[in-house]
């Protein structure tokens, strides 16, 4: 834990300022002391970066829009490189949250201005932006649908960054894990939901999917059957095990298609097997999902045709 232990400077009379420039010596009297009844932020900046001009209005505005829930102290690293040191502060913006004398969060570059806010948000004890939440939150899902899974990690990250109670936001991001085919980061992910919300349908419909994940281990090498199947299109054990395959890489949607062709050329084939699986892949995507909405008004059309 990092120790200050610099001569303070007294603090000055009348009400305290919201924003301030600081400086290596009066660092224990801006930043110390005061962080003890209310959360200080530190801006480490310099005027040749580039970023830290573009943070400075944004944060700035943020803390005087808080209304003295926060305060900021801006310190030039280039005059003032003590405390820079000492916090390891390797490139700059660099923004340090300070409570009980000590640092206690922070961030590095110049984020969006909804991300500032939700930070201090935080740090106030008023919580996450909720519509700067489900604004990133439906980026997420558009990303995930455009099978770009790396933009939507990123984004459900974020999300648990401005909420960490978030369960949509928990249960997206171990979404894309299974996407990537790593189920146990999934499961470790997953287990971050707290309990009271368990029960949300989005963390429901991971537990299936890593379920169906653990259930489809053995079904195969999924190229190895693809093969097959393209060799011998009627052979529907074989596309019946592709499907499986595909679950287990978390591709969903793929083995979707598989099993409906299963139920199109025999919808009683190995008693039901096909129809069944379907409704487990139904609520592994989510029962408001594009593929379960799809996949249900398709099978739907192939039972009662």
């Amino acid at each position: 834990m990092t120790e200050f232990t610099l001569n303070p400077q007294p603090a000055a009379g009348g009400e305290p300022e919201l924003v301030k420039d600081g400086t290596d010596q009066s660092f224990m009297a801006d930043v110390v002391e005061p962080s003890r009844d209310v959360p200080v932020l530190v801006d480490f900046w310099a005027p040749w970066c580039g970023p830290c001009r573009q943070l400075g209005p944004m944060i700035e505005k943020a803390v005087r829009a808080a209304g003295g829930a926060v305060r900021l102290v801006k310190i030039n690293i280039d005059e003032n490189p003590v405390i820079a040191g000492k916090l390891q502060v390797q490139s700059i913006p660099a923004v340090f949250a300070f409570q009980n004398g000590q640092p206690v969060d922070g961030f590095m570059g110049a984020l969006p201005e909804s991300q500032i806010k939700d930070f201090i948000n935080r740090l106030s004890g008023d919580g996450p932006d909720e519509e700067a939440v489900a604004e990133i939150l439906s980026r997420a899902e558009e990303s995930l649908k455009a099978g770009d899974t790396g933009g939507a990690a990123q984004d459900f990250a974020l999300a648990v960054q401005a909420d960490p109670e978030n369960a949509d936001a928990i249960a997206g991001l171990a979404r894309c894990y299974l996407a990537g085919g790593n189920p146990e980061q999934a499961r470790t992910i997953i287990d971050r939901v707290p309990e009271d919300k368990m029960s949300a349908a989005s963390v429901q419909g991971v537990l299936t999917a890593l379920k169906l994940a653990e259930e489809t281990e053995d079904a195969g090498d999924p190229e190895q059957l693809a093969a097959q199947v393209d060799r011998e299109p009627g052979d529907l054990a074989s596309r019946y095990q592709y499907a499986r395959a595909l679950i287990g890489q978390g591709m969903l949607a793929e083995a979707v298609d598989e099993l409906l062709v299963i139920v199109e050329r025999d919808r009683e084939w190995n008693e039901g097997a096909a129809r069944a699986l379907l409704l487990k892949v139904f609520d592994a995507a989510g029962a408001t999902s594009d593929i379960a909405k799809a996949g249900r008004r398709r099978l739907s059309a192939v039972l009662f045709s």
